[in-house]
């Protein structure tokens, strides 16, 4: 597995993710369509730094940060929280850096958060992400069918969860 750390997303991130939230393949692959300005990214971070119903990493590879990753829309009475990741720059995609951020970000829901379950969605033209989350102990429970208009194309979500249970097994 690939060595990466994680640290709480900070203010002094924003200019790196702003660079990254600029990256054509990033939008797509999260389906993100706005543009975003360093003003508007510093105050989200702040928002998050204290947002009990989220926590929000870094992930590092040495000292570079490559990416991030998300456990938010945190229930704490149905024990359960929405994941998401996005690791920046065609040259850090395909090195192993998401799959252990994402061991890692669910060691962290089930063990210290006390979590249940952990939810996402990825979308159909993303098989390499699902591959990802499927070895990580995601399981396949559906599909929100044309969630997301892309260059004019209709694209269908697939719908993941993680369970406390099947990690102990």
């Amino acid at each position: 597995m690939a060595a990466v750390t994680l640290r709480p997303l900070t203010v002094a991130d924003a200019p790196a993710m702003v660079a990254a939230l600029d990256d054509p393949e990033s939008m797509r692959l999260t389906g993100t369509v706005g543009t975003f300005t360093l003003a508007q990214v510093t105050a989200h971070l702040a928002r998050c730094e204290t947002d009990d119903a989220r926590h929000d990493f870094a992930i590092l590879a040495g000292d570079e940060v490559v990416g991030e990753v998300v456990l938010n829309d945190i229930d704490a009475h149905n024990a359960c929280a929405n994941f998401r990741i996005a690791v920046w720059y065609p040259r850090n995609r395909g090195r192993g850096y998401g799959f252990a951020a994402t061991v890692q970000a669910l060691d962290f829901a089930f063990d210290v958060l006390e979590l249940n379950r952990v939810e996402l969605e990825v979308y159909a033209f993303n098989p390499r992400a699902r591959h990802v989350y499927e070895k990580a102990g995601f399981v396949y429970e559906g599909t929100r069918r044309e969630a997301l208009l892309w260059d004019g194309e209709w694209v269908d979500a697939h719908g993941m969860g993680a369970l406390r249970r099947d990690r102990e097994k």
